[in-house]
């Protein structure tokens, strides 16, 4: 079995050769957008870290009891550390917690490993208990961090990792894969890999949830209404992040998720009234895309991008989420669209 990590063969062939070399240091941080591939690539490093039969060194089998329960997140020496639910943070009783488990002797592994996923939601104090593992962490024990950005961790603990950075791939790349390794039909795989902007974790997920593919249409299409509102209706969707909204309210992972769909728009509008010669995401409003880069030109476009940036950045920070939407809103302009 290869690797298998489309795009990130590089970073397989440095932790390849940390294996070979003898040279596996105590902890990684994968970092990267979500959907980009970052715990593959730490499972795929797990399985060759404790392969029983290895085709070659460094390489995992990927048929053993150890790699198949490594790739189902089953296997008895490994702990998985993640918040409880979307939307909450990772809390320092979890990374105690965790620190008992990792003094244990492994029971069948050659290593102990632990997934700490997404450590970003990690509070601080949590983070700050990581540290003195990170710093005498036993010799039979490696940890996995992955994180959307080392920023937005403690210097402390990304000192203390062995960083990759992980990126999306080019999109045509990612369009031949999905058709030639997944058999999706060619203008199946072009949507798709315009879409997750280059991530085949994400560009998956929205051909296997059809549901999700839909939503995702869904608060596009609420954004180019939005744009062409009153006052008095930006208010009013503003609402539906208020708590008194009750029943109606859309929860904090769920305006997460709205943002950064509207995110994504916002810059291909920024990329298109630029002039530059890069590919947009969201193929299927390209027109609109193209009439609001036309309407607002370059300047203000990098504006409100910008400012829906910092709208996520206060969202994770806790800020009102009602007053941070109505705010956003209401600095769009009013611009009607077909």
């Amino acid at each position: 079995m290869e690797w298998n990590v489309k795009g990130h063969e590089w970073a397989a062939q440095l932790l390849q050769q940390h294996i070979i070399s003898g040279q596996v240091r105590h902890a990684y941080l994968f970092s990267g957008p979500p959907g980009v591939g970052r715990r593959t690539l730490a499972l795929r490093f797990a399985q060759a870290i404790n392969c029983t039969q290895p085709p070659a060194p460094g390489m995992p089998c990927g048929t053993c009891r150890m790699c198949t329960h490594l790739a189902r997140m089953q296997q008895t020496d490994m702990s998985i550390v993640q918040a409880e639910e979307d939307g909450t943070t990772i809390k320092v009783d979890q990374v105690r917690e965790l620190q008992h488990s990792l003094s244990l002797t492994p029971y069948e592994a050659k290593y102990r490993t632990a997934f700490l996923l997404n450590f970003q939601d990690a509070t601080e104090s949590a983070q700050n208990a990581l540290l003195k593992t990170l710093e005498e962490a036993p010799t039979q024990v490696i940890l996995f961090l992955t994180a959307d950005a080392a920023d937005n961790l403690l210097e402390t603990i990304v000192s203390r990792c062995e960083v990759l950075r992980l990126r999306p791939m080019a999109i045509q790349n990612l369009e031949n894969i999905l058709q030639s390794d997944f058999s999706l039909p060619s203008d199946k795989a072009h949507h798709l890999a315009h879409l997750s902007g280059g991530r085949p974790g994400y560009a998956l997920a929205l051909h296997e949830d059809p549901d999700l593919l839909a939503q995702r249409q869904q608060w596009t299409e609420e954004m180019l209404t939005l744009l062409g509102s009153n006052r008095r209706e930006r208010f009013t969707y503003a609402y539906l992040f208020s708590p008194k909204a009750k029943k109606k309210q859309i929860e904090k992972p769920e305006q997460r998720r709205i943002f950064q769909t509207w995110l994504s728009l916002w810059r291909d509008v920024m990329l298109t009234a630029s002039g530059a010669d890069l590919p947009v995401v969201n193929l299927d409003h390209e027109a609109h895309i193209r009439h609001l880069a036309d309407e607002l030109g370059w300047e203000d476009a990098s504006r409100h991008t910008a400012a829906l940036e910092n709208t996520l950045d206060l969202l994770e920070r806790n800020a009102n989420r009602q007053l941070l939407t109505e705010v956003l809103l209401l600095d769009w302009p009013r611009v009607t669209l077909s």
